[in-house]
């Protein structure tokens, strides 16, 4: 029954519904990693930063922008797992396993499309997580995401929108192929040992690693593109522009937030994959041979 359980193939819309829900969990630490990576100058730690947002605006400021955080996972994610899982059923049967470099390709274009997608969720959700430390004259008070996206649309433009959509749609593309790829491959190589089932414990080292790998290559892109979506209208000139304003940090300018982001990355990726595949095992269905006439 166990083995027969997990051979269920997981429906396409599974990764948004676990991506959201993760969402949920550690949209804290994404809204701490965001002000690091908004900082041009000065050092400070996450948790003297956590402390000085609680004790300023709130616990509950920890939470700002959490509908846009939503509606870019339900967006974003849901693009993304849906071509990756789509493609990744049409390629092979029931417990084949595909070859590592047919899923970094799938998983390059599952990614550059969900993050050109998703673009316009991520910066309302990167706007409303930096108004708490912005000046009260400054700041541009989104009552929720779909307010957001009505008031830069006719304040900005609808093109605004898509602000950074080149740096979200790499990195986009980098993360997909860390968690969706390695994730797989790491899973491969846990079954074929012979020591793990499809269970809990495979899933969770399986998304550590995905992680772990996700944000070593995500992390430049990540500074890049949070930048992009902050700046105000004409502040860079370019990608190029802002390339050059970040290394005036020095090489690790370009890993600003790397902690907060592997601690929000790490079981953001986890709950992702742990959820997913609940979803699976609890609701997904078998492939239905195809019947030879």
């Amino acid at each position: 029954m166990a083995d027969d359980k997990s051979k269920k193939l997981s429906r396409w819309y599974f990764g948004g519904l676990g991506s959201a829900g993760a969402a949920c969990c550690t949209h804290p630490l994404d809204l701490l990693k965001v002000h690091l990576q908004t900082q041009q100058e000065g050092k400070v730690s996450v948790s003297r930063l956590a402390m000085k947002i609680v004790r300023e605006q709130g616990v509950f400021s920890l939470y700002t922008g959490i509908s846009a955080s939503l509606c870019r996972q339900l967006s974003y994610s849901t693009v993304r797992f849906g071509i990756y899982e789509v493609g990744k059923q049409s390629l092979s049967t029931p417990g084949e396993n595909i070859p590592f470099y047919k899923t970094v390709l799938l998983a390059s274009a599952a990614g550059a499309a969900g993050g050109f997608v998703g673009t316009p969720a991520d910066m309302i959700n990167v706007r409303m997580q930096n108004d708490v430390k912005l000046p009260l004259e400054s700041r541009r008070n989104y009552k929720h995401a779909f307010d957001g996206f009505v008031r830069v649309w006719r304040e900005e433009g609808f093109t605004r929108l898509f602000s950074g959509a080149s740096t979200a749609t790499m990195r986009a593309v980098l993360m997909t192929v860390g968690q969706l790829s390695f994730y797989d491959q790491v899973k491969q190589l846990l079954l074929s040992t012979g020591y793990f089932g499809d269970d809990s414990t495979t899933h969770f080292l399986s998304s550590l690693t995905a992680g772990a790998v996700a944000t070593t290559l995500t992390q430049p892109l990540d500074v890049l593109k949070t930048r992009a979506m902050n700046a105000k209208p004409g502040e860079f000139s370019g990608t190029l522009d802002l390339v050059k304003y970040t290394a005036k940090l020095g090489p690790m300018g370009f890993f600003k937030g790397y902690i907060p982001a592997f601690v929000r990355l790490a079981p953001q990726t986890i709950l992702t994959f742990v959820f997913l595949e609940q979803l699976r095992l609890n609701f997904g269905y078998h492939k239905t041979p195809a019947i030879k006439v």
